[in-house]
């Protein structure tokens, strides 16, 4: 199989955010989808290793980021490559409190989730979630996954659902 196939799928780029005891805390995702429009429904992808998997399971919420092609690519970096379990990655990054949640200002909007089921693969928790809030920030593109790697030229963590080894 060629698996570079699965490059020709779209994607966005998203920070999943959620709390730890108090902190916030989050990951780099390209895995997220809206489900259904009524009740609002969205499905996020997490890997197991993430420490923010565990605050998910842990809180029962998440929130997504949608980043924009505008947004900080360091913002990609910071909450893709660290683990939350040992450095607050918001530290390093503008954000507020939304609808309860973190939230990372420099991106197109957010938007609010309680979790309602989970299905496990082998590597990853696909979290579905009920949407509770979410906004519009501002009127920008959202960045896909193509965009990250042919214009920001980025590259994808190991933890990544997409990471395939470079050739």
């Amino acid at each position: 199989m060629n698996t570079n196939i699965f490059r020709k799928l779209s994607y966005g780029v998203y920070v999943i955010s959620t709390w730890d005891n108090g902190r916030p805390t989050g990951c780099t995702a390209n895995s997220a989808m809206q489900i259904t429009s009524s009740p609002a429904t969205i499905a996020v992808s997490v890997n197991h290793d993430n420490y923010t998997n565990h605050c998910i399971a842990e809180t029962g919420k998440f929130a997504v980021s949608i980043l924009s092609e505008e947004s900080d690519p360091s913002i990609i970096g910071t909450f893709g490559f660290w683990s939350g379990k040992d450095t607050d990655k918001f530290d390093k990054v503008q954000y507020s409190v939304k609808d309860f949640m973190p939230v990372i200002d420099d991106s197109c909007g957010y938007i609010v989730c309680n979790v309602i089921d989970r299905m496990e693969t082998a590597t990853h928790t696909v979290f579905l979630g009920e949407v509770t809030g979410g906004e519009v920030f501002a009127d920008r593109e959202a960045m896909t996954y193509a965009y990250y790697h042919k214009v920001v030229k980025g590259k994808s963590p190991r933890n990544a659902p997409t990471y395939l080894p470079e050739e």
